[in-house]
């Protein structure tokens, strides 16, 4: 099954696409909230999480900032808002080495843990170890880095095949959706969207002229 979600802080975006149907839920990040014009610590996780539940979304990604010392007290939060709202909150924490130490305080208090910033398949060892939900690889990024991405993507495939472990990988900093169609025919199950690439999946210049062919036939 593939799993696609709007990757923006902007609940107009939210507005505009949750309702399509094809989305089962909502990912965010500090950045995200900035450029929504948000500002991150002021943000209201539990009106979040009713807006997001409103328009359908099965699932809300929120990631912790600030002090490490307030991540734990962050993600219950978050997950008690989750619950209030009527969807499945999941902390985003970044795969660094604060991030690291961090997630089995946060997995201790029951909810759903991704680990983002991926730029390497051995991150891979770490998500699959800590029993997180998923791993987010920042794809777009990885290529305009330079990085071997797609071979990448492949590679920890592989080593969550071989570890048994449940973490799926959200590809994450898609460009376009070309490089969607060529990440799923190798296997991949699990995107976010910006809004710009999620509304190119609404539309295709050669089915418009199709239909725009049929509606002059049918008014003839």
């Amino acid at each position: 099954m593939i799993d696609l979600y709007i990757d923006s802080a902007e609940t107009s975006a939210w507005a505009a696409l949750m309702p399509t149907g094809l989305f089962c839920g909502i990912t965010t990040n500090p950045l995200l909230a900035q450029r929504a014009g948000l500002s991150y610590p002021a943000i209201d996780w539990g009106q979040m999480a009713r807006r997001a539940a409103d328009l359908g979304a099965r699932e809300l990604h929120a990631q912790v900032a600030g002090p490490v010392a307030g991540w734990v007290d962050f993600a219950q939060a978050l997950y008690d808002h989750g619950r209030a709202a009527g969807l499945q909150a999941v902390v985003k924490v970044p795969l660094s080495e604060a991030g690291i130490r961090a997630v089995p305080a946060i997995r201790a208090l029951g909810g759903r843990v991704l680990m983002t910033a991926a730029y390497d398949a051995k991150q891979m060892f770490v998500a699959t170890g800590l029993g997180a939900d998923y791993i987010a690889p920042y794809f777009g990024r990885m290529l305009e880095r330079g990085l071997p991405a797609y071979e990448a993507l492949g590679q920890m495939r592989a080593i969550g095949l071989a570890s048994g472990a449940p973490t799926r990988i959200l590809v994450a900093s898609l460009r376009d959706t070309g490089q969607m169609v060529r990440l799923a025919a190798e296997g991949q199950d699990c995107f976010t969207l910006a809004p710009g690439v999620a509304q190119a999946l609404l539309s295709d210049p050669h089915t418009v002229a199709a239909v725009e062919e049929f509606e002059a036939a049918a008014a003839s």
